[in-house]
């Protein structure tokens, strides 16, 4: 498949705006996770608009970092995102870019503010000392589908599950059956549905795509994303991604949440920490 015919690339593609610094995007409902879209899709829509002012000489292709706020739940509908270019460097460049939506009040609201360092990920394979292998997990054929018996039925409406393929790992999914590890740590294999192959945008989606590892300790409510680290750091190969999520600490209403992501190839290719609140669903 073509990128350019992909629904992860539709779903991020940007259109020209006559306000400087500004490009408009749409978000339609699928890729929906609960009540808002998912934030992995609009930090790859972020990213590509900033890759679009940072890139111009083809030498700063990839986001090295991108750390994002979420600000306000998104919904379906024009999106205007906003860049800034905050330096130019030989080897790095930094942007800020703003995700903006109008609400029914005619108010604009924003929804995600983020800072990126983008480069060439390409430049950066070496020297390579030290990276974490992957950890022991079935293959995906012996894992458990995201569709069908197995999608509980408070995420059966949220569309992104239709976009994607996830085969979780049986070891962290007893959460499905009402026997949640208690562990804190959820994984399985990740690609897009149709077919679209992995690359450096589409792994700021991936490391946002999984079930929140709330899950396994048994808090099956919501989980809003605070703030989100993401850092790349490799491009991956074609295949399937191998994720996993693990927390260390759940107080007080809030999680922080890590994500790792190997490629087919067993490549440590993106890292993330994000900050989540947690909700008990209400009787």
């Amino acid at each position: 498949m073509r990128a350019a015919d992909s629904e992860f690339d539709h779903a991020t593609a940007l259109t020209a705006s006559p306000v400087a610094g500004e490009r408009a995007a749409h978000l339609d409902d699928q890729w929906r996770i609960g009540n808002g879209i998912n934030g992995g899709l609009l930090m790859a829509i972020g990213a590509a608009a900033l890759r679009a002012d940072l890139d111009e000489d083809g030498t700063h292709p990839d986001p090295l970092a991108f750390t994002a706020y979420f600000l306000s739940p998104s919904e379906p509908g024009p999106l205007t995102v906003r860049t800034e270019v905050l330096r130019v460097g030989r080897t790095m460049s930094t942007g800020q870019v703003t995700l903006v939506q109008t609400d029914a009040e005619g108010m604009p609201r924003e929804r995600m503010r983020a800072l990126a360092h983008f480069g060439d990920l390409t430049d950066r394979l070496e020297p390579h000392v030290r990276s974490a292998p992957p950890p022991a997990m079935p293959p995906p054929e012996e894992c458990l589908g995201s569709g069908g018996d197995h999608t509980p039925d408070f995420l059966s409406h949220s569309t992104l599950l239709q976009r994607m393929d996830l085969r979780l790992d049986p070891a962290s999914a007893g959460w499905l059956a009402g026997r949640p590890s208690q562990t804190g740590v959820l994984g399985g294999w990740l690609r897009l549905a149709d077919g679209r192959e992995p690359d450096a945008m589409s792994l700021l989606w991936a490391l946002d795509a999984l079930p929140p590892v709330a899950f396994d300790l048994g808090l099956l409510g919501w989980t809003p994303t605070l703030e989100f680290s993401a850092h790349l750091r490799r491009h991956p190969a074609p295949g399937w991604l191998q994720v996993q999520l693990r927390t260390e600490n759940v107080a007080g209403g809030l999680m922080e949440e890590d994500a790792r992501i190997w490629d087919s190839e067993g490549n440590l290719v993106a890292l993330s920490r994000q900050l989540c609140g947690w909700r008990v669903p209400r009787g």
